[in-house]
């Protein structure tokens, strides 16, 4: 199979598919790997090092789309990329579909296989293509959140961690999830006071042994977030449900009963975000602010660290990828029931049933597809 990496195009997205030590396992189990020329710059991958992997580089996304039977991407293709698409094609990225109505219509027109990163699943019922940018996009938050809470940057002009003498400042995490948790584990080191909100009760004593008296756990109602909201000075949203449009936990109204300067981490976004207020911004202009409170609503924070990012990704990745190419797709998702779970959009059907209700489309089951 001939597996093509072309260069991101999302604003300030730096990642790129595949790194070369995953080219060069693909080229050693017999396949083809073309890659754009500079696909891997803004990770710190050079063209001579896909070269020696043993790709062969390509000046143009042209090309790349017109002689791979699979892409591999990292970000939902853009408008432009969709056109590019054809019949019988594999599409392998990530798409986040729910909150995207345009897209899932051009993936759909363009009859390719269309496989989703964030809807692939494992044993455990883990997302595990997910996890590596959650785990990222975690950490980042309280991160970016802190710079957002600086007074230059419209913020209240509170240091997360404060100083003797001086109170550190609240976080709030929506969500106890892998985002969630990694959030926290980032907040409390910069010595913030952090309370996790979730409505599992299970992901509450994880929380809760993981992180002993360092963090409050409280469980997730309308009313235990409202009094939250009022106290925080910086809220971490990162509610998820796989495939789905994320949940609107906080409202616009709601906006009203938080600090001036506060405030609000989107980090799922990708799904629409979980306010009511949020849109998608980029890493050019992260933030804007609604009624006093600063929103932070980058959809693809992981790209800011793009080479840890990529590699991370890459690891989760590589043996689906594997699978794909050595076995082709139908008998690849056949075999493995997690990477069918992954099957979003297939020639022509929408294959994903969250995103067919959230846009009033037909859905039509993988097995279906797949004749099983």
């Amino acid at each position: 199979m001939r597996i093509g990496v072309p260069k991101e195009i999302k604003n300030h997205e730096y990642r790129v598919g595949l790194i070369p030590t995953s080219v060069h396992e693909l080229i050693h189990h017999g396949h083809e790997v073309v890659v754009q020329t500079g696909a891997g710059l803004g990770a710190g991958l050079s063209d001579e090092d896909y070269i020696a992997a043993g790709a062969t580089l390509l000046n143009t996304a042209d090309e790349i789309f017109a002689s791979a039977d699979m892409i591999v991407k990292v970000k939902e293709p853009q408008a432009d990329e969709r056109k590019k698409l054809r019949p019988g094609q594999i599409l392998f990225t990530y798409l986040h579909l729910a909150p995207d109505a345009p897209q899932t219509k051009d993936l759909i027109d363009s009859g390719a296989v269309c496989i989703a990163y964030e809807t692939v699943t494992a044993v455990n019922g883990s997302l595990p293509l997910l996890t590596p940018m959650s785990e990222v996009a975690g950490r980042l938050a309280p991160q970016v959140g802190a710079h957002a809470l600086e007074k230059a940057q419209g913020g209240r002009g509170v240091l997360l961690g404060g100083v003797p003498g001086v109170p550190a400042a609240e976080v709030v995490i929506l969500g106890g999830g892998v985002s969630g948790t990694h959030a926290a584990t980032i907040a409390v080191g910069m010595g913030a006071q952090v309370t996790v909100v979730d409505r599992s009760n299970d992901a509450l004593k994880r929380l809760s042994s993981q992180f002993g008296p360092a963090i409050t756990t409280v469980y997730s109602t309308r009313a235990a977030i409202e009094e939250l909201l009022r106290r925080a000075d910086l809220v971490i949203g990162t509610v998820l449900i796989p495939g789905a449009a994320a949940p609107k936990l906080i409202t616009r109204d709601m906006l009203k009963l938080m600090k001036p300067g506060a405030v609000i981490v989107d980090v799922a976004i990708d799904q629409g975000g979980c306010t009511e207020t949020s849109h998608a911004t980029t890493h050019a202009d992260p933030t804007y602010v609604v009624d006093g409170i600063v929103h932070y609503c980058v959809a693809n924070m992981p790209g800011a660290v793009a080479r840890t990012s990529t590699f991370a990704l890459n690891n989760a990745t590589l043996p689906f990828t594997l699978a794909l190419a050595n076995k082709g797709w139908k008998q690849a998702l056949i075999d493995d029931t997690h990477l069918r779970n992954g099957l979003n959009v297939c020639a022509g059907k929408l294959t994903c049933a969250p995103v067919a209700q959230v846009h009033g489309l037909t859905y039509t089951s993988a097995e279906s597809v797949l004749g099983l």
